[in-house]
């Protein structure tokens, strides 16, 4: 997927929060953070667009799994917490759905300890 090399305009930040606030799952593997995104295959173009704005986003899929059909955007590492958090700096995520804020923070906290 090709990177966007521009700024986010309002409108693509407002959906890219929008889905993480959404959609968005937390977590890491122990040694670095990820955020993964998981849709319907009928979502697929919207992964895309996404994985296109999101530095380091890889589009994994489409799966056949259990009777639901799905695609999943994954980002990892360092460069999702530098963009995630230059993302969110000013938004109010966690007036909107403190969860999701809390699973975010969690992440960022654990991975962005001093030895984390």
């Amino acid at each position: 997927m090709e990177k966007a090399k521009r700024s986010l305009t309002d409108f693509e930040r407002g959906v890219i929060i929008g889905l993480l606030v959404g959609e968005g799952h937390f977590g890491g593997d122990g040694r670095q953070p990820h955020i993964l995104i998981k849709m319907h295959i009928r979502h697929q173009p919207l992964l895309e667009w996404l994985g296109a704005r999101i530095p380091g986003a890889k589009l994994y899929g489409p799966y056949n799994h259990g009777g639901r059909h799905y695609s999943q955007l994954m980002v990892r590492g360092r460069p999702l917490l530098d963009f995630v958090l230059g993302l969110i700096a000013d938004s109010r995520w966690w007036e909107i759905d403190p969860h999701s804020h809390q699973r975010l923070r969690g992440m960022i906290d654990r991975y962005m300890a001093p030895g984390g």
